[in-house]
């Protein structure tokens, strides 16, 4: 056979033939699409769908998923999906849109992996009704076009880890490209690569399944009208269009601002409908809340001041904003539709509409809500009756930081950070015992370490970033899931990482047997040793101020704490010796805290020798014995009641009640939850990222109490790895009564106990699931 007959096999990507080097520098859209003949519709049409960087499939007009779920540079998932449902007899319109994201680090999303090889990647097959299969892949028989009205502009100078902001005009050329009647012989023939161009040894070659649930996708209309700025129409007007009963007429040469609630905040794509207006600028700004200008001389971010999220008479909407320059060849049989390629999350959307020459209709302007669907079956309530408002704003943060992955917030960066992550397992794991999106992260973080054995402190993270301390909470992870599910398989498959961690930590101890210092100030040092946002730690971005002299003690606890925790890992699946080494290592680190971190009057100092105090040392020293209990509440108390000690904020909330809980302080925790109810009467929906500058109004690590109320002052936890052993030992603290049905991997446990208000006895009544054993421990009064 003569070489130029030879064909080699295809691989089921696609890409633009015309790409080129100037297409490489900007984030790009691409259009693909395939007209498929149908006899009959098939039973089942399963295909699989992936694509560097992103995708949106549809079938005939219908949206069908959007991904794939976040990989990295060592594996690349596909999703599958039957598409029968979507499929009529005769012309059938498959198509996708693709962004695609440059390999320079800055100007794409920081969460979102791309390789050398831009593509769309689709494989189909069905039987025909004679039983045959039959093969649809991506080849040259579909066609492509690239977007030349797209363009991603960064959300801010310092700082834009998202890449998502578009700047956009309607373009005519693919008005209706989804649908049968439209022409595509003017587009490209696609370039279908062939096996050996795409490695199957490395991204995107190396597909494999899904392995999270797909993300909702549920539409959805606003609340209405919030605030008119500037409009001639009336807000009856304009909240009928909003509910679907009509349109909006904006006449030539006029200038519309309205702002818009979603009731409360959420993340979904947001879409407009129009008609007419040819040129009109329109801007879509995206808001958590209402707020005021900074006075801060150092806010390099523009971050605004903050109270009421709701006070739109004096404050106003700050956020991001979407550009788009209307077409103007919608019509009221057929819309011209904007809809920016990346998920929002928004409260409050302003829409700032200027029309030219012509005039615009507004058909619709609604959204699309989507996020990782958590089915919460968790549900509790104390004779606190503030803490209610408290649970449900914690739910909705939770449910909004997890989408493909867990997010420290939805707003500014959807980066999935290991601090963060692990207390939204836990939290998750309280109201639902779903653990599919906790293994991805735990698989996401393990194949993040570096050559020095730490990890990446977020992960996927297309570049390097690094907080030293965040490691050791990945192998706390790793101890919450043994102690949830039991599954020895999966600590034996992450043990190597830990010991690597952990080796790390150990060859920089210093000569006092401390860990030396590690890093330091965020964008100073080689590394972040970021701990806390606290206002004595604010100049030093979020790292006690003793890291200016030296090592950090937080550092050294933090190594006790992730020792301690991976002991027990080894020791459960039979590897009692290197617990035993674990442990020994552990107790030489906290004989030097003791030695040269403790000040004159007996409490743990910031830095070896520094005389700064935080309650994050004392905290630490309680959770890790490094101290007795007795004394520790003693500290604890001190660091509670003086104002001069930097304070554990809504990040550190769950160490602090954790450390509160051990010391037998539980009362104390009244005060402590006066950041959430302030939370509510700022009329938040969600919990803040802090109390200190407050830039996301959306930060799961504030949701504590989805494990505070159930695990604690009810009661229910694991007594043994897997929860083979139910363990019900309610705290009371300052609550007078508390019930609730809690779930568990094992089923779900209802508690009822009521406080004597005379003699203080605790009546106690529970459920359990059959056939498990349960401890009940004692109650402290």
């Amino acid at each position: 056979m003569d070489l130029k007959d030879f064909k080699l096999p295809l691989s089921r990507w696609i890409w633009i033939p015309s790409w080129n080097e100037k297409d490489k520098e900007a984030p790009q859209i691409v259009y693909f699409r395939k007209v498929l003949e149908l006899d009959e519709v098939p039973e089942r049409f399963v295909v699989k769908l992936s694509a560097d960087s992103r995708y949106k499939f549809y079938v005939n007009e219908k949206l069908v998923e959007v991904g794939p779920s976040k990989g990295d540079n060592k594996v690349w998932f596909y999703d599958e999906k039957d598409i029968s449902p979507y499929l009529q007899n005769g012309p059938n319109v498959l198509a996708a849109v693709v962004l695609r994201y440059p390999l320079e680090h800055r100007k794409g999303n920081h969460g979102i992996w791309r390789t050398e090889t831009p593509g769309f990647y689709f494989d189909g097959s069905y039987l025909d009704h004679l039983g045959l299969e039959k093969k649809v892949i991506a080849d040259t028989t579909w066609r492509c076009m690239k977007e030349s009205k797209f363009k991603i502009v960064s959300e801010s100078q310092i700082f834009a880890p998202l890449q998502i902001l578009e700047r956009t005009e309607g373009n005519k050329e693919v008005f209706g490209w989804k649908s049968q009647a439209y022409d595509d012989t003017n587009w490209e023939v696609a370039r279908a690569y062939t096996t050996p161009e795409i490695s199957r040894a490395v991204s995107p070659g190396n597909l494999i399944p899904r392995n999270i649930p797909f993300m909702s996708q549920i539409e959805k209309q606003f609340d209405g009208i919030f605030c008119i700025r500037k409009s001639d129409r009336k807000v009856e007007e304009w909240n009928d269009m909003l509910y679907g009963k009509r349109s909006i007429h904006i006449p030539p040469h006029s200038h519309e601002i309205i702002e818009v609630s979603a009731g409360e905040l959420n993340t979904g794509y947001v879409r407009l409908a129009l008609s007419g207006g040819k040129e009109t600028n329109v801007k879509i700004l995206t808001s958590e809340s209402y707020g005021y200008p900074s006075d801060n001389p150092n806010n390099m971010l523009v971050l605004s001041k903050k109270k009421d999220r709701t006070d739109f008479v004096e404050g106003k909407l700050y956020g991001f904003t979407d550009e788009y320059t209307v077409g103007g060849f919608g019509s009221e049989e057929q819309y011209e539709v904007y809809e920016p390629f990346w998920f929002r999350t928004f409260r409050f959307i302003q829409l700032d509409i200027q029309t030219k020459s012509e005039p615009l209709t507004i058909e619709q302007f609604d959204y699309r809500e989507t996020g990782y669907p958590l089915e919460t079956k968790t549900k509790v309530s104390t004779s606190d009756g503030s803490l209610n408002k408290v649970w449900e704003i914690s739910e909705r943060t939770l449910r909004l930081c997890m989408h493909e992955t867990y997010e420290d917030c939805p707003f500014y960066e959807q980066l999935q950070y290991a601090m963060d992550s692990r207390s939204q397992i836990l939290y998750t794991y309280m109201v639902s015992a779903d653990d599919r999106l906790a293994r991805k992260c735990m698989d996401d973080f393990r194949r993040s370490q570096r050559y020095d054995g730490l990890l990446n402190c977020s992960y996927p993270t297309y570049g390097p970033n690094v907080i030293p301390g965040f490691s050791l909470y990945y192998i706390m992870m790793i101890y919450d899931h043994m102690m949830f599910f039991g599954d020895k398989e999966l600590i034996k498959y992450h043990i190597p990482t830990i010991d690597s961690i952990l080796d790390h930590f150990d060859r920089n101890l210093n000569n006092q047997g401390l860990v030396g210092k590690n890093g330091g100030l965020n964008g100073q040092d080689r590394f972040w040793s970021f701990v806390d946002w606290t206002e004595q730690w604010d100049e030093t971005t979020g790292v006690p101020r003793a890291i200016l002299k030296g090592p950090i003690t937080m550092e050294s606890l933090l190594y006790v704490m992730g020792l301690q925790h991976a002991a027990k890992l080894a020791t459960y699946i039979g590897r009692e010796e290197v617990g035993k080494e674990y442990l020994k290592r552990a107790e030489k680190v906290q004989k030097a805290i003791n030695q040269f971190c403790k000040g004159e009057n007996g409490l743990f100092q910031d830095g070896p020798g520094i005389e700064d105090y935080s309650q994050h040392c004392q905290v630490f020293a309680i959770l890790t014995e490094t101290i007795d209990k007795e004394e520790g509440a003693i500290l604890l108390s001190k660091a509670l009641d003086d104002p001069s000690f930097a304070k554990c904020s809504v990040a550190m909330s769950f160490y602090l009640f954790r450390a509160v809980e051990k010391a037998g302080l539980y009362e104390k925790t009244k005060d402590l939850w006066e950041i959430w109810r302030r939370m509510v009467e700022n009329n938040l929906t969600t919990c803040v990222e802090d109390d200190v500058n407050e830039r996301s109004d959306c930060h799961a690590w504030g949701s504590l109490i989805l494990y505070e109320i159930p695990a604690v002052v009810l009661g229910v936890k694991p007594a043994e790895p897997g929860f083979n052993k139910i363990e019900i030992s309610p705290t009371t603290g300052y609550f007078n009564s508390a019930e609730g049905k809690v779930i568990t991997p094992k089923g779900v446990v209802k508690v009822t106990w009521e406080k004597n208000s005379e003699n203080g006895e605790i009546n106690l009544n529970y459920e359990a699931p059959e056939g498990v054993e349960v401890l009940v421990k004692g109650v402290d009064a």
